[in-house]
Formats: structure tokens, sequence, C-alpha cells
């Protein structure tokens, strides 16, 4: 059963169009999720928490995202650390635990990583950390996408340690909301997704102290639990919320078929038209074959499956279907719904912008046919 009532949806739904047409933040949305238990799903009970596993929070993901997309999106940021810091301490690491702690009292975590021109993603940063004595590091950087910038909490973020020659290490670690030293840019002005807030973030000395690295890893692809962590949590839920975006349109295009009328066939409503009926069953078989492939890899994660090396191809994979299905869904959907759909107040006109986000996450598209080419094929020779 949902822990998101068939109520706080609809209030929920209510408030995304005003976001989106303000470029405002869904504080009203955070607060109500917040209350319902939404940013403690991950930590155990004996923690506080709700005791989710990841397939479960996936599929509250994908109800969330029919009502408000962005919204959905950028809770995820929160979700994902709870959900790597929930996967290590399953894998008896319990570097993160202080993630799942937080999170049960109200704290909010956002992810402070992407970089403009770092298609290196986790396994490089142009973001400088300067080591400090006692263990701390400093950083100097900018970091785009930060969701969540007027409200997180905890901000987690990775740099570039290259003082000692040749052995360049790439340090993670956690700041809070009052920690000196950054500053977040007030730039967010997009065509989808717009109540996510994702603005750049500069880090201008901002201090890891020591008890907030978690961190230190050879610069380069990595074989360490917290980077496989961050791959099946951000992957999975990322098509958990495209996948409700798909779910919603495909609401919408049932209930315009239904609501338009033909004159040319007598009045009756587009739900008889055999072209819309095709239309419809096609956007439907697409959709169905997401939610199962979903589930089976988050579930893989929460039992602790060994996939090996195949676990990255899957987890790229999952999420390059899940975000184009979604854009194949909706796009059916605006045919079925007609010219009304392009009017600015449109919800479907709205999940057509927020929809195209996703071929911007990590892994993009060429991102993730090298990984899944090398694994069928081999590096390139």
């Amino acid at each position: 059963m949902s822990i998101l009532s068939d109520e706080l949806i609809e209030r929920i739904r209510s408030r995304a169009a005003g976001y989106d047409a303000n470029n405002s933040f869904f504080f009203e949305d955070l607060d109500e999720l917040r209350e319902a238990g939404y940013l403690r799903m991950f930590t155990p009970l004996d923690r506080g928490g709700l005791g989710f596993g990841l397939e479960q929070v996936a599929r509250e993901q994908t109800r969330l995202a029919t009502a408000a997309p962005a919204t959905a999106l950028a809770i995820n940021m929160h979700l994902v650390w709870a959900g790597v810091a929930k996967a290590l301490l399953d894998r008896g690491d319990d570097s993160l635990a202080f993630v799942l702690d937080e999170a049960a009292h109200g704290e909010l975590f956002a992810f402070g990583n992407s970089e403009a021109g770092n298609d290196l993603v986790l396994f490089g940063s142009t973001t400088r950390a300067e080591p400090q004595a006692g263990g701390g590091y400093r950083y100097f950087g900018r970091k785009i996408f930060t969701s969540l910038s007027p409200a997180w909490t905890r901000l987690g973020i990775f740099g570039l340690d290259d003082s000692r020659p040749g052995h360049p290490m790439l340090v993670h670690g956690f700041i809070t909301r009052d920690t000196p030293g950054y500053e977040i840019v007030d730039d967010w002005n997009t065509l989808g997704m717009r109540a996510t807030q994702s603005s750049t973030t500069i880090l201008d000395g901002a201090l890891v102290p020591a008890d907030r690295v978690v961190r230190r890893l050879p610069a380069g692809p990595s074989a360490d639990p917290l980077i496989f962590a961050i791959f099946a949590n951000f992957e999975i839920l990322l098509a958990a919320v495209y996948t409700g975006i798909g779910e919603r349109a495909l609401a919408l295009a049932v209930e315009a078929a239904h609501r338009r009328t033909s004159m040319k066939n007598d009045g009756r409503s587009y739900a008889s038209d055999p072209d819309i009926r095709w239309k419809v069953a096609d956007a439907a078989i697409a959709q169905d074959g997401i939610y199962p492939q979903i589930d089976a890899l988050a579930r893989d994660v929460d039992t602790l499956a060994d996939h090996g090396r195949a676990w990255f191809p899957r987890l790229v994979g999952l999420k390059v279907r899940a975000t184009e299905n979604a854009r194949f869904v909706v796009d059916q959907a605006l045919r079925v719904s007609g010219g009304s759909s392009m009017a600015s107040s449109s919800e479907l006109g709205r999940l057509y912008r927020d929809v195209v986000a996703g071929i911007f996450h990590p892994s993009d598209g060429e991102s993730a046919h090298s990984t899944v080419a090398n694994a069928w094929l081999g590096p390139v020779s």
C-alpha cells in the first residue's frame, strides 16, 4: 500500500502547474511529503524510518511522478543518497549510516556532483579538492543541476585531489547548509522540470570536515561499493520517475479519446476511431513493459544479487529504455489528444516538456551505449 494517499496525490497534482508557470520551488509539496514520512522511506525501522527497500521506493516515485514529475525528480536526489546509504549498510558498510539517521530527522540531502563538460561523471572531476590538516578538504569548483537548491540541508559533493603527483584521488563528502564557502546561483529557468530548481552551485573553499569525508578513490573507473550504490539507485529511481510520466500521459490520452468527438463519424468519440485506438494501444503496450523491469532490477539490489560486471550495462540500459519509452508514450498521447495540448495550461504539454529532461541525465544515450558495447564486445582495441 502506498504512503501517498489519493488525497495527497491530488493536492500535489493541483500545485504542479503553478510551480511550473511561476518557475518556483515546491515548498508545499516538500512539507507534505516530509510529514508523510517520504524522506525517511529508506531508513530502517530500528533507526526511525519506514524500512522500505529500493523496489518499494521506486514504486512510490512512479506514483508521485504521475502527479508532479518535477517534485518527484528533485526528491529523487535525496532518495538516491538515502538509497546509497541503505545499499551500503545492507552490504556491511556503515560509512553513510549518518545519512539514514539524519534523513529520519527531516534533513534533506542533495547531489552536488554534476559538472559542465565532465563526461567522466563519477570517474573524474573538474572540482579541486584541497587536503587540509586534520583530514578535511576544501572544495573549489562549479556544480550544475543541483536539484533542491532552495531547500537542501546536506549536499554531497566530490572533487579531485591531485596534491600527490601521479596519484590523483576523487574525494567524496558532505557539507551542511550553514557551511561557509559556497554560493547558489539563481540561474534555473528551463524548458521543463522547472520546480526542481536545480541551480548552479559554486564551491569556493567549502570545507568538508574529516568525519564527513566518506570516500577517497583513485581517479578513473572504480569497483568501490559506493560507486555501484550511486549508479544503482540513481538509474533505477530515474527510470521510476519517467515511467510515472508515461503512466500519467497514457491516462490523459484515454481521457482525451473518450472526450473528443468526430464530426465525420456522426459525433462518436475518438475512442471508437481505429487509428486512435491503435495509438493508445501502442502506448499502453510500451508502458506495461517497463514496470516489471524496474521491479526486477530494484529487487536484485535489495536482495544483494550478484550480477558482477553485468550490473552497469543492466542499470544504464534500464535508464535509457525507461526515459525513451516515456518520451514515446507522451508523444502518442499528444497525437491522441489533439491541438488542445499545445495550450500553455495543458498538463500534457507540461509533461511533454518535462519528459525531454530524461535525455540529459547520466547515463546519456552515448555513455550508455558505450557501456553496453564494452560489456558485449570488449573495449575498443
